[in-house]
């Protein structure tokens, strides 16, 4: 059997499926393994280096991990 579909819906669905694919690969993974440090500021440090995120997000992150029994200051 042969479908005829527009070009543009075809791209839709080939990008769709691509998503499909790259997250299922992702939650094959273990992604609830912990992280590979316990130390808030190593955290925060780590993610200041990378120049993507500002200074308010840090704070509230390093609040919000402060807050939670799994992590230490």
């Amino acid at each position: 059997m042969t479908v005829t579909i527009p070009k543009k819906e075809y791209e839709v669905l080939v990008e769709a499926k691509l998503r499909y694919e790259y997250l299922r690969q992702i939650m094959e993974g273990d992604i609830f393994s912990p992280p590979p440090t316990k130390y808030v500021d190593e955290i925060v440090s780590a993610l200041s280096k990378t120049k993507k995120y500002n200074k308010k997000f840090l704070n509230s992150l390093k609040k919000g991990l402060s807050r939670s029994s799994y992590f230490a200051e």
